[in-house]
């Protein structure tokens, strides 16, 4: 039986990934038993050890490539022959950490996913849900946010299944829906009273900075949210399809699970 390590594991699509994968998964966090830290070089041997496969994602808040330049080597000298690379849709052609798994000698996959429907539970838009108030860089224009379930079923079929080496899957929602839109599903499932408020840009990345994202991943993310705005985001990606030969979930369905499990309670 093969050993998978799946970095993030406390993560939205880390977490899932490691329960698709059941007994062969080796999660890993920095509480982890098996412990580890992108800062902590020391941690990545013990990690690696047995391991012949890596759902790979990047350090959070930061778009820092060093980590993963020196990750992915450090993993194909231990034995690693496959990696699943979680990205990012719209990400740089340039971008150095999908360079640094494209260039290894192992299979590899890499999985650039649109905005996490999650985000309004388990990240930073759940207490503006909590709040009333979801104030970000908004407007009409839409985009078909992922449901991170979808993500991690890509991601262990592409880490346990043949046919995924060399792909890189574009992986979005079945719809494009405004902010408001999607805010307004919230609030209808939850039963909470909850509005979509748009905010300047530069406050907004000021307080992203204040929260602990680095200058250059807050500017990135406004940039998104700003591309979302003026309607540059709204296309659909078939990477769900291609991969899995299914549609990806609906929005609609995400909040009305989240609302059964009590998220916004």
């Amino acid at each position: 039986m093969t050993t998978t390590l799946v970095l993030g594991a406390t993560g939205k699509t880390g977490r899932r990934v490691a329960a698709g994968l059941g007994a062969t998964a080796r999660p890993v966090s920095r509480s982890s038993a098996f412990r580890f830290d992108w800062s902590d070089t020391s941690t990545w041997a013990p990690a690696l050890e047995g391991v012949s496969a890596v759902y790979l994602v990047p350090p959070a808040l930061n778009l820092e490539a060093a980590e993963v330049e020196a990750f992915v080597p450090a993993a194909v000298a231990a034995g690693v022959r496959r990696i699943v690379l979680l990205s990012a849709r719209g990400i740089d052609p340039s971008d150095r950490r999908e360079a640094a798994v494209r260039e290894s000698t192992v299979d590899w996959t890499i999985l650039r996913p649109t905005w996490f429907q999650q985000n309004f539970t388990e990240d930073f838009l759940h207490p503006m849900v909590l709040s009333g108030e979801v104030a970000l860089p908004m407007g009409a224009g839409g985009h078909p946010f992922i449901d991170a379930q979808d993500i991690a079923d890509v991601a262990v079929a592409a880490l346990t299944s043949d046919g995924h080496a060399g792909r890189a899957y574009e992986l979005s929602g079945p719809e494009a829906l405004s902010f408001p839109d999607a805010v307004a599903m919230v609030a209808e499932a939850s039963g909470r009273e909850v509005k979509a408020v748009d905010v300047p840009e530069e406050p907004f990345t000021a307080d992203l900075v204040e929260a602990g994202f680095s200058p250059e991943y807050a500017a990135v993310l406004t940039g998104s949210l700003a591309a979302i705005r003026d309607g540059h985001d709204a296309h659909l990606s078939t990477g769900v399809q291609e991969a899995l030969g299914r549609e990806p979930r609906r929005f609609e369905d995400y909040v009305k699970a989240a609302a059964a499990s009590g998220a916004w309670v």
